[in-house]
């Protein structure tokens, strides 16, 4: 009979077993084992903010395997992660388990420890206690309000702003810092400034530069000299004056280690430092955490990754200094264990700072058991903990101020020297934004009050201010949490999500926002301004941790927050497009629309001359268009200006007639790029539409022939005969590009094969690739058409025309029969996604019945089943009417934390 012991992961769940011994079964939850089920209502504000919880195929699996070792057991013990969302998870497993009446007689205990050693884990054995749960309220509220948001705001964004994606709580406020950083830099101008500096001589023949300061008797401040004339007189001063040494200024500063890291400095050194993402950062310390085999034992290397502390329990601080001692020396230990306090805004100190388990497993000794990634970042970890107990350093700074013989001139030089080095012999502190060089860390010759110097070369240098710097990872994470938005262990996965939603991109190591990031930003300040606002968002967020210190019930806070919420998503009902088009428009004009360098109108239309250009939305999105649409058809990616990249910006090009039907091939600008075009629309025919079809990627819409075009239009084409079964193969041009067709068979092609020239062995060789994970059982006995056996994402299916079933699970593909895939066909088939027709009911169906079906999960718009269509993007150029939003799934601000 043993006893119980969940923990999150199995890299843990090994180690602690070994630890424990025979007496115990140590199991992994796999992080959380339930969730809330992704689709409207999981969360019901109209009955005090109840939940419904779903367990996922992974989840039922781990609570089985717990529920098998519970039978005999006395004791479960619960020891997930030492935080928010290991106490949530804790809570669920326990919850799942009442619900299935198998604690009875069972006695349940939480516990936790800060680090992975075999006398961490003992004593927390030892020592254990009850679920806490004004921590659990506090996963119940945030969990909730991210729920509610995302459900709630996303589909307004779908509706009123086609093309965006999800909106998240705290991801949008991260979005607005990123996107309002670039309007200002977009409106910044420069202003010239100068600054003068000489070269001195002293009496003992050393050179060295000076600063000059004041000029006439007055103080230069920084854009006195603001042009050539002026510099250029100054220097002149300079270079006529005898100057001599007026005062020297000596004093010893102490320069203090830096605190030992918590989540968000880590993630903002290794950024700096290692150049890791915040993602990376996490993913390798937890790596670090769990633990690396160091002499047949797996060891945990640091303490717990998310914490907002800096302290470190006392033995650490003990080996520490000890540490210091030996390897540095008796004069690099401070007389007094140094402490520290956090500064960060909303901190939650209940864990230790990250730090070694062992400081005596230096980098050197456990390199050969880490990956390079692995090592880097213990190695700094290792580093920071040490420095962060060292002694001070001290420098010895100087300043020596120059005067001409009127005393009306002075210049001024500094420099400093290590006296002693202290933690900068082991660590020195990144920075986010460089400066220009410090002056302070020249080297100054000796020195003396009334020596006279030798003036050489005098140089007046023309200099313009810059504009605030792009955010780094490393600089937003610190935004972030000095105005106490977000927490720690949530700001990888909101980056994350901000770059999966192509709200923005890195370029640099910069996050640079992309025009659909600020379409959004843009759509929420205008009409959700207090829910992007960051003072609001922080002021939730104390909210939220008052909630996990029992200090306000979480049932409450949220019946505030959604009074409001809903409130202002309610103002939006009536809200028009043209309301939106022209809130944005304002908003982002100078963005899309600056200045040009002759004075002339931006916005004036480049095809008919007379209309003005202005932000447009389309079904699929937002483009610039014409305001003498249709009479102009012109328009333009949404894209700042910055020159005609692809051509066309004065209206379609004729290529030349196709020979059969006599009408114009044309190439045209669409919203989303350059596609070609057959013919015109028939005024008195409304559904004759004419062919078009987009330019796939490689091809150049400036250099396209007519021969090119017409192979296009032509697509799909014949490419010839399989080999082997005689059926038919076609090349086309579909939704993801090129691809190769053999009946139901696709095989896509790569995106160096031209679709209007690739030959029959490249074709047989693409379908090869996708025959291999399909079977054909032969026809079936009713029509004829084909049964097959595929693989899919969820295990192999059997298909029928757009019927499919699952295979029971177990049943290998290849042994199936064909009389066995028609039965389970006509017995759980069920419509092909996408395939079927929808029934005239579903047409049928009130706007309001689809508008909430629309969301459909919380889990992100790239898990969505892709819809097939047949409109090419040129299809959106003149259509601006707005639909019901498709079935979307939301993104919420946090996740599984394991």
């Amino acid at each position: 009979m043993t006893d119980v012991v969940v923990v999150e992961s199995p890299a843990k769940a090994k180690t602690i077993n070994k630890y424990l011994g025979s007496g115990y079964t140590v199991l992994a939850s796999f992080g959380h084992v339930r969730d809330l089920p992704p689709k409207d209502g999981s969360v019901r504000p109209d009955e005090n903010f109840a939940m419904s919880w779903q367990t996922d195929e992974r989840g039922a699996k781990q609570i089985s395997a717990i529920t098998k070792a519970l039978k005999g057991a006395k004791n479960l013990y619960l020891a997930t992660d030492p935080d928010r969302e290991g106490e949530a998870i804790s809570w669920h497993v326990r919850s799942v388990l009442e619900e299935k009446k198998l604690l009875k007689n069972v006695d349940v205990h939480r516990v936790t420890f800060n680090e992975i050693t075999k006398s961490a884990v003992t004593a927390a054995m030892a020592a254990p206690r009850e679920l806490d749960r004004p921590l659990i309220d506090a996963y119940l509220a945030r969990r909730a309000l991210d729920y509610l948001v995302g459900f709630t705001l996303s589909p307004v964004l779908w509706r009123k702003l086609p093309g965006s994606r999800s909106a998240g709580r705290v991801q949008s406020v991260a979005l607005r810092l990123i996107c309002e950083r670039e309007a200002e830099i977009e409106v910044f101008r420069p202003k010239e400034y100068w600054t003068v500096t000489g070269g001195f001589t002293t009496p003992g023949k050393a050179a060295f530069q000076a600063r000059l300061t004041h000029l006439k008797g007055e103080k230069l401040d920084q854009f006195d000299l603001n042009n050539e004339q002026l510099a250029f007189g100054a220097r002149d001063t300079v270079l006529g004056g005898q100057f001599t040494v007026r005062s020297v200024e000596r004093k010893r500063t102490k320069r203090n280690p830096p605190p030992p890291f918590t989540t968000s400095t880590l993630q903002q050194e290794a950024s700096r430092k290692l150049g890791m993402s915040a993602q990376t950062t996490m993913r390798t310390a937890q790596q670090l955490y769990e633990g690396v085999d160091l002499r047949g034992e797996t060891t945990g290397l640091i303490t717990y990754m998310r914490t907002d502390g800096v302290t470190m329990a006392k033995e650490a601080i003990g080996s520490i200094r000890g540490h210091i001692g030996k390897a540095f020396g008796d004069e690099y230990v401070p007389d007094y264990p140094r402490s520290y306090s956090t500064k960060a805004k909303n901190a939650q100190e209940a864990h230790e700072a990250i730090r070694p388990t062992d400081v005596f497993l230096t980098p050197q000794q456990v390199a050969h058991a880490l990956t390079p990634e692995q090592k880097k970042l213990y190695e700094l970890i290792w580093k920071r903990s040490v420095a962060s107990q060292m002694q001070s350093a001290e420098l010895d700074q100087v300043a020596v101020t120059l005067a001409d013989a009127s005393g009306q001139t002075l210049l001024r030089a500094t420099g400093s020297t290590i006296a002693f080095d202290g933690f900068l012999k082991l660590y020195i502190e990144g920075r986010d934004d460089t400066k220009a060089e410090d002056e302070d860390g020249k080297l100054l010759p000796p020195m003396k009050e009334g020596d006279r110097l030798t003036t050489g070369a005098v140089e007046a240098e023309q200099h313009f201010t810059q504009p605030p710097p792009r955010y780094s990872e490393a600089s937003l994470v610190k935004k972030m949490e000095e105005i106490g938005i977000g927490r720690p262990s949530t700001y990888a996965s909101i980056l994350g999500v901000l770059r999966d939603r192509n709200y923005v991109r890195l370029d640099a190591r910069r996050f640079v926002p992309e025009d659909r990031g600020r379409l959004v930003t843009a759509f929420l300040t205008s009409f959700f301004e207090r829910y992007v606002d960051t003072g609001f968002t922080a002021s939730l967020e104390e909210q939220l941790d008052d909630i996990s210190g029992g200090r306000a019930d979480w049932h409450d806070v949220m019946a505030a927050f959604w009074h409001d919420f809903s409130a202002a998503v309610a103002q939006t009902k009536d809200l028009k497009i043209s309301d939106v088009i022209d809130a944005l428009d304002e908003d982002l004009g100078p963005h899309f629309f600056p200045p040009r360098p002759d004075g002339a109108d931006p916005r004036v239309c480049t095809s008919c001359g007379t209309g003005r250009l202005g932000l447009r939305l389309g079904k699929f999105g937002a483009f610039i268009g014409c305001s003498n649409y249709p009479t102009c058809q012109f328009t333009r990616r949404l894209v700042a200006e910055e020159g005609d990249t692809e051509g066309l910006n004065d209206g379609p090009k004729v290529l030349g007639q196709d020979p059969e039907t006599g009408e114009d091939v044309t190439i045209r600008r669409g919203p989303y790029g350059l596609y070609i075009q057959r013919g015109e629309p028939n005024p008195e025919d409304k559904k004759a539409k004419p062919k078009r079809t987009t330019i796939p990627k490689g091809l150049d819409g400036n250099t396209m022939t007519l021969e090119q075009a017409l192979g296009l239009l032509s697509l799909p084409r014949l490419v010839g005969l399989h080999p082997e079964t005689g059926e038919k193969i076609e090349a086309g041009l579909g939704r993801f590009g090129p691809y190769v067709k053999m009946g139901a068979i696709y095989g896509t092609l790569d995106k160096d094969d031209d679709v209007l020239t690739v030959g029959l062995n490249r074709a047989v060789d693409a379908l090869a690739k996708k025959l291999a994970s399909i079977r054909n059982l032969g026809p079936h006995p009713k029509d004829g058409e084909p049964v097959m056996i595929r693989k899919g994402r969820f295990g192999p299916y059997a298909q029928h025309g757009q019927l499919i079933a699952n295979l029971p699970k177990g049943q290998d593909m290849e042994e199936v029969t064909l009389d066995e895939a028609v039965a389970l066909l006509a017995e759980k088939g069920k419509p092909l996604k996408g395939g079927a027709k929808k029934s005239s009911t579903k047409k049928a169906a009130p706007k309001a019945a689809k508008a909430k079906k629309a969301v459909a999960s919380a889990e992100g718009d790239e898990a969505a089943p892709k819809k097939a269509t047949k409109r090419s993007p040129a299809k959106t150029a003149t259509k601006t009417k707005t639909t019901t939003p498709r079935k979307r799934k939301t993104v919420s601000d946090t996740s599984s934390e394991d």
